[in-house]
């Protein structure tokens, strides 16, 4: 113990003679480790964002939406008019909730795109047409008010609830509450507004990204009755319309393990009633488990990237050495001719690459451990002076570019030290065995 403690003070006093070099030579072990670290800290927070995303949809939910066909669509272009026909049924939504007793509750939706309009106020809403367990499944925060309720569904109230950005834009002194709002021609009382949330991304094709600051939420019954199933659009002349039933049904079931089970006679019973692909079934559970896999190839490729650089401060401590051992060949001639084995030479380099590397190694895992820190300045920096201010923060890369929050992942620092210490092993060798091979006699000759 007495000798290696000796032979580690020798390699830190070798080490300290050459202060600037040393220091220059630890730098690619420094940011090598802390490029590994980082690396897979900002990876996990993407990871963990993307799952947030898909756990917000319901790990015990099933999707079943509408799909517009884009065949059908483009082929009716030269119609002077047309109504397309496609999507879910109510005729679909109580076959399911009749038939498949693993489902614990079915929540409809119906949705457009309106303006919305109080007085010389206006703006492009997501009129959404739905029941009192929506803002449950979909994890929204009430700000004032209340939400939809079952008796609105009974009376077909003319009730609306309004999101935080709506809320904002029409009302940006007064409280919405009890006020009336447009809703293209017709008028609602404002009885609830909902917390802001974070926007959801798309997934697939079937499911868009959706922005929930922008939505107005009145009853189902009321869509129905105010609206109808025909949306019309009208231009140069001519005009078109689509029918749909429901835009969405949102099927929950008690237990996770039944969700694979109960999507897959989901999608039979829709196969059976549709002819035409307009119908897709999403599954959470299967796209968190996709979400995982993605991580793990994500970490894999990040890590692999950043080890190179690593592999780089290996060969910058390999070149240092082997100066080093020319510098100091008499030396080694001296420390041969009282009596040094070669093995106690080797030791000695060894050493020297070893804490080389391990103190460049330690380094570069505190300064990863400032990685969320070091992200925040980035983000300010990126959302003050690169993103356009009136509209970059608000689009969909600055709103995930401004809540990805890196995570370090606290497996990645003994790896990432490790690794450091181990290539500093690798990179001496060589070094180390070249000084032990010397001819002593040919040492201490060298001037």
């Amino acid at each position: 113990m007495l000798r290696l403690i000796r032979t580690i003070q020798l390699a830190i006093k070798s080490l300290m003679l050459h202060k600037l070099r040393s220091g220059l030579t630890m730098l690619g072990i420094v940011f090598g480790v802390f490029s590994v670290i980082a690396m897979l800290a900002i990876g996990e927070g993407a990871s963990a964002q993307a799952q947030k995303q898909v756990l917000d949809l319901g790990a015990t939910n099933i999707l079943v939406v509408s799909v517009k066909p884009p065949q059908e669509s483009s082929d009716n272009n030269n119609s002077r008019s047309f109504v397309l026909r496609y999507g879910i049924l109510r005729s679909d939504y109580k076959i399911l909730t009749e038939t498949i007793p693993t489902i614990i509750k079915a929540i409809p939706l119906r949705e457009t795109t309106k303006e919305v309009r109080h007085l010389s106020k206006h703006m492009d809403s997501q009129l959404k047409g739905c029941t009192a367990d929506y803002m449950e499944v979909n994890n929204l925060k009430l700000l004032a008010g209340r939400f939809i309720s079952d008796r609105d569904q009974e009376e077909t109230a003319n009730v609306v609830v309004i999101a935080a950005e709506v809320a904002e834009t029409l009302f940006p002194i007064d409280d919405p509450l009890g006020k009336a709002i447009q809703v293209g021609n017709r008028f609602y009382t404002v009885v609830g507004v909902t917390k802001r949330r974070t926007a959801a991304s798309a997934i697939g094709s079937s499911l868009s990204a959706h922005d929930y600051n922008k939505d107005v939420y009145i009853p189902i019954n009321t869509f129905r009755v105010r609206l109808g199933d025909q949306i019309f659009t009208r231009a140069q002349g001519s005009f078109s319309a689509e029918q749909v039933e429901l835009n969405q049904i949102t099927l929950q079931v008690s237990d996770p393990s039944q969700v694979i089970a109960t999507a897959e006679v989901v999608r039979e019973t829709i196969e059976q009633a549709h002819d035409k692909k307009d119908v897709a079934v999403i599954v959470p559970l299967e796209l968190l488990k996709q979400a995982d896999q993605i991580r793990q190839i994500f970490n894999v490729v990040l890590g692999s990237i950043a080890a190179i650089s690593l592999l780089v401060g290996g060969i910058g401590i390999m070149n240092i050495m082997l100066a080093t051992v020319t510098e100091r060949t008499r030396e080694i001639g001296i420390r041969r001719a009282l009596g040094a084995r070669q093995q106690d030479i080797i030791e000695q380099f060894l050493t020297e690459t070893i804490a080389l590397s391990g103190m460049g190694g330690i380094v570069g895992v505190l300064l990863g451990l400032m990685t969320p820190f070091a992200f925040s300045g980035l983000q300010y920096i990126v959302e003050n002076f690169v993103l356009d201010p009136t509209t970059g923060p608000t689009s969909e890369i600055g709103i995930i570019f401004s809540e990805m929050q890196p995570q370090t992942a606290y497996w990645s620092l003994p790896l990432a030290f490790g690794i450091s210490v181990g290539i500093g092993i690798i990179f001496g060798i060589y070094p180390a065995r070249a000084a032990a091979r010397m001819d002593p006699i040919e040492a201490l000759r060298h001037e």
